[in-house]
């Protein structure tokens, strides 16, 4: 099977993907009401998309493309009000976090669509462990060699988008220690973790042509790497993110990463090497598990240093491009991220002696719907 042509796309346009947690609103445990909320919400007024994931308790949705900061958050709280108008009426609750503090994966309902069967046959038990919410940003390029460049270029900041973002402490009601323990869902599917290292469409063509002819792969769907080019949307794909608890959050990642690939776009300030992943694990790793108090090994210098610290740096090379992209009042947001904590530390402080577990997830469900 041959890989589809890379999709010319205007350079550093922005979407931006959220999966959502549906709760019930008496014990905040996850709640199989996708297919209602869904036909709710079926004649929305809004540019923005909504459809379902893989288990019920899922949504997904997704912004138009986006070019600036302000347009993309005015969107994102379009959509966040239609849907919490359309969820109340249901008596639904709606949550952000990249994992839900107390649900079990063997209670979830697989998603009555030909894919989602597809996975759940494939991947067995993992499927229903898939049960976990992040935010995917796609960032607009103008063809599949730079998009290939861009992506790698990108490795050495990948732990930036998990720390930052991060919001998935609990698993089954337990403060697992991690920052995002969501990612060790993801990570458990084979074809997870990083691309090839190739630098030329054709060159991933020739990968793809191999991965189909073993049946292992159908499509590009089947990869679940940390950044994977898109070619039908001319996009790379950021998908190490957890699913913020505020829409404002997810905005101003959008545009951290918008005005990070500028930087990288225009200054071209390294190539990327094969070399970069020899630390990538242990990097990624660093950011899960201790958010932005983890360390991180450049790949250039060998030099170990504090992730918070070299967001603080990027932040301040990167500041004329926010400033010519319209973005510096989210990676102002960033920056205050930095002293204040990530989601994960916000939950993990509302889960205070003697406060239940259900009552994280009611928390953090009154915050994304801004109650």
């Amino acid at each position: 099977m041959a890989l589809e042509n890379f999709t010319v796309s205007e350079p550093l346009t922005m979407g931006v993907e959220l999966e959502l947690q549906l709760l019930d609103t008496l014990e905040f445990d996850l709640s199989p009401r996708a297919q209602d909320l869904l036909r709710a919400l079926d004649k929305h007024p809004g540019a923005w998309d909504v459809k379902p994931e893989i288990t019920r308790s899922m949504i997904e949705i997704g912004t138009s493309i986006q070019r600036e900061h302000a347009p993309l958050r005015d969107e994102l709280h379009d959509l966040c009000r239609q849907l919490s108008r359309a969820a109340r009426k249901l008596n639904i609750g709606i949550a952000g976090g990249g994992t839900h503090p107390f649900q079990h994966w063997s209670e979830q309902q697989i998603f009555p669509t030909e894919r989602f069967h597809y996975i759940s046959e494939l991947y067995g038990y993992l499927a229903k462990q898939f049960t976990v919410f992040g935010q995917h940003v796609h960032i607009g390029v103008p063809h599949g060699d730079e998009a290939l460049w861009l992506l790698h270029a990108l490795s050495r900041y990948v732990p930036h988008f998990i720390a930052l973002s991060a919001s998935s402490p609990f698993v089954q009601g337990v403060d697992t220690g991690f920052h995002s323990a969501r990612l060790n869902s993801v990570f458990a599917f084979p074809l997870s973790g990083r691309a090839p290292f190739v630098l030329t469409w054709d060159a991933f063509g020739q990968f793809f042509e191999k991965m189909t002819s073993t049946g292992v792969v159908q499509s590009m769907k089947d990869f679940y790497w940390d950044i994977r080019p898109k070619p039908e949307f001319g996009t790379i794909e950021l998908r190490v993110c957890d699913t913020p608890l505020t829409v404002d959050k997810a905005a101003a990642l959008a545009c951290y990463l918008q005005s990070l690939c500028r930087y990288l776009r225009e200054e071209r300030p390294f190539e990327p090497a094969e070399d970069d992943y020899l630390v990538y694990t242990f990097n990624r790793f660093q950011a899960c598990r201790f958010g932005l108090d983890g360390e991180i090994v450049d790949p250039k210098t060998k030099q170990r240093e504090r992730l918070r610290d070299d967001i603080v740096r990027t932040l301040a090379r990167v500041a004329e491009h926010a400033l010519d992209l319209r973005s510096l009042e989210a990676n102002n947001q960033i920056r205050d991220s930095l002293f204040e904590g990530n989601d994960a530390t916000w939950l993990r402080a509302q889960r205070q002696v003697g406060v239940p577990i259900p009552a994280v997830a009611e928390a953090a469900s009154a915050r994304w719907m801004m109650k």
